[in-house]
């Protein structure tokens, strides 16, 4: 371990005992605010995990959130809160291992279609299951569950989802993902079980997304289909990932904080025209910005009279 190395893990531990004292604040605004930047850091960073290396644009997000949401909705009156996510983790792997197996032989716009549907065929799923056989639409949350917990549990997901992005990239499934990522084809002429490194990254993407379902569902006390699975997570998540620069592990983060704040802002100031608004901020970033934030620090970095930075994948 490099001297670098270390000190950036030291300011890490820092920072994650610094954080850990928000909820000690006593301020409930604040606290909120620290929960849904929290939320999309990690949904961010889990979706880059996948798709900043492959370059394959999943919208699957909101699909594997709400199945998370859902099975505490289920089970969380029933079972103990570490089996509840325990089981959501373990469903939400399951769901995204079929998926995967079945879809990533896809590619482009048919991969970005099918994760779209993906979300809808879940949701009229739940629906058509709710109303035929539990009868009832929507379902209370009642868990002995704070809103500190929430926190909690999202900065050590966050903390976990980090540390495995670190390893990953350093490992043979990392290097294996970005030669994908640069050229599918070379990447099985080298012998890369692609198949195989495809769909263990997406699966591990989509068990995050699904544990963030799980503890963000006490939050909201009640939860029905729409909400569980509302289709804005997954292009917030995109634009949030886009705008920090997907192809870095920290870049997710660079995107997730300004943009929760900024539509933090234009939903409670502009509900009407939020979508309109959310849609040019995606134009923008794609066409100011295709390597994000992180992209833009790295080519500043490496012009001449600035540091240069190296390849270091995360």
């Amino acid at each position: 371990m490099t001297a670098r190395t270390a000190g950036l893990g030291v300011l890490t531990l820092v920072a994650l005992v610094l954080l850990a004292f928000v909820p000690r604040l006593g301020n409930p605004y604040y606290l909120a605010l620290a929960i849904s930047l929290l939320q999309y850091t990690v949904l961010a960073t889990a979706w880059g995990m996948f798709s900043g290396p492959t370059r394959y644009v999943s919208l699957a997000t909101t699909a594997f959130f709400g199945v998370g949401a859902y099975t505490v909705a289920v089970l969380g009156e029933i079972l103990p809160w570490p089996l509840v996510l325990l089981i959501a983790a373990a469903l939400g792997a399951f769901v995204a291992a079929i998926v995967g197996l079945s879809t990533l032989r896809l590619s482009g716009v048919y991969f970005v279609i099918f994760t779209f549907g993906l979300t809808e065929l879940i949701r009229q799923l739940v629906v058509w299951f709710e109303v035929n056989k539990s009868r009832v639409l929507g379902r209370y949350v009642f868990v002995d569950i704070t809103q500190a917990d929430i926190y909690w549990q999202l900065l050590a997901l966050a903390a976990a989802v980090f540390l495995l992005g670190w390893l990953i990239a350093r490992s043979r499934l990392g290097f294996a993902l970005r030669v994908i990522g640069e050229d599918e084809t070379v990447a099985k002429h080298c012998g890369i079980d692609t198949t195989f490194a495809k769909v263990a990254l997406f699966t591990i993407s989509a068990t995050v997304m699904t544990l963030v379902g799980a503890i963000m569902a006490p939050r909201w006390t009640y939860i029905e289909p729409s909400i569980a699975f509302n289709s804005m997570i997954s292009f917030q998540v995109l634009i949030m990932a886009l705008l920090g620069g997907a192809h870095r592990l920290w870049g997710p983060v660079l995107g997730a904080v300004p943009l929760t704040l900024l539509f933090e802002l234009l939903s409670a100031r502009f509900p009407n025209t939020f979508t309109i608004i959310l849609g040019c901020i995606f134009l923008l970033i794609v066409y100011m910005l295709p390597r994000g934030v992180a992209g833009l620090i790295e080519k500043l970095a490496a012009a001449p009279g600035g540091k240069t930075t190296g390849r270091v994948a995360a």
